[in-house]
């Protein structure tokens, strides 16, 4: 290949890129390694800043308008009208290609799924809605968790988003599944699916100033009792609310004697002046113990 055959290409490669039609002039064709190298930098450069990818953590990550949306989807060939969901999955481990490849097969582009890598612990996956009222948002989530699980031995936690209809609510939709996933890890760590839209008491307390919340426990208790309260104690107490306060069942499940369970819990009264077994108690213990947690991952930072 000739020179100028080599330049052409280069022309050609730049238009397909950026739709620029550009010609050389005779000045240009004096040197054509520094022309030919230049016209190649350019047209990596253009790919790399306007590949799909990049088009698609760029909206995610900063609120650009419909119109530059619009003008810039239509070059990617994606329409930015439609009915979507946007599915958070954050591992507190680094998330190699093997997870993009899995993802990738479990949806396929040509199905009008995106899967975008954010950085090494968040991919986000953007997935169409088939029809009105088909929306299966819980078991597009399960489905990634349980697949991760059995094929990449990993753990993760998926969340999802509110329903949007245009890519400009993209950006929404991915602030929406960020605080999920870390509302998740402070009060529902065994959750590995989290909705946006039922985060529950979690979701009320994240929102509140922690100086509130430090007022809350001082007006219930006047002292934190709940540093002396063990693990064996917080299981038991779990497992006691997970039963609805059933003594009888709970006793059963932790294999102890029935007598030993109220042992416990009468433990736990003297220590915190709440008797669980008193549905308004139980509702602030289990109350306070959310606004500990919460307290705690404010001040370790650990719920990022």
């Amino acid at each position: 290949m000739t020179d100028q055959e080599k330049l052409q290409k280069a022309l050609d490669d730049l238009r397909s890129a950026t739709g620029l039609d550009l010609h050389l002039n005779a000045e240009d064709s004096r040197d054509p390694e520094q022309t030919l190298s230049q016209l190649r930098q350019l047209s990596s450069a253009y790919k790399e800043k306007y590949n799909r990818d990049f088009f698609l953590q760029s909206i995610l990550g900063e609120a650009v308008s419909r119109p530059e949306i619009d003008a810039r989807a239509s070059r990617f060939h994606i329409d930015a009208h439609g009915e979507r969901r946007l599915f958070l999955i954050a591992s507190r481990n680094v998330m190699d290609e093997n997870f993009i490849e899995l993802l990738k097969n479990l949806f396929p582009s040509s199905h009008k799924y995106f899967i975008v890598r954010m950085d090494g612990q968040r991919i986000v996956l953007i997935s169409p809605c088939k029809a009105p009222g088909t929306d299966d948002a819980e078991l597009t989530a399960r489905t990634v968790v349980d697949t991760i699980s059995s094929e990449l031995m990993t753990s993760v936690q998926v969340a999802y988003s509110n329903l949007f209809s245009h890519l400009s609510d993209s950006a929404e939709a991915y602030s929406q599944t960020r605080l999920a996933i870390q509302i998740g890890r402070v009060f529902y760590p065994e959750y590995a699916v989290i909705p946006y839209n039922r985060l529950g008491i979690g979701g009320l307390i994240y929102r509140l100033p922690p100086a509130l919340c430090e007022n809350f426990l001082r007006e219930v208790f006047g002292v934190n009792p709940f540093d002396a309260l063990d693990e064996e104690l917080l299981t038991t107490v779990s497992r006691f609310f997970q039963n609805n306060l059933n003594i009888a069942e709970t006793a059963r499940q932790l294999h102890m004697h029935r007598n030993t369970l109220i042992y416990r819990i009468e433990h736990i009264q003297k220590m915190t002046g709440l008797d669980i077994r008193i549905f308004e108690d139980a509702l602030t213990f289990k109350l306070a113990t959310m606004v500990i947690n919460y307290l705690h991952a404010k001040k370790e930072n650990s719920y990022e």
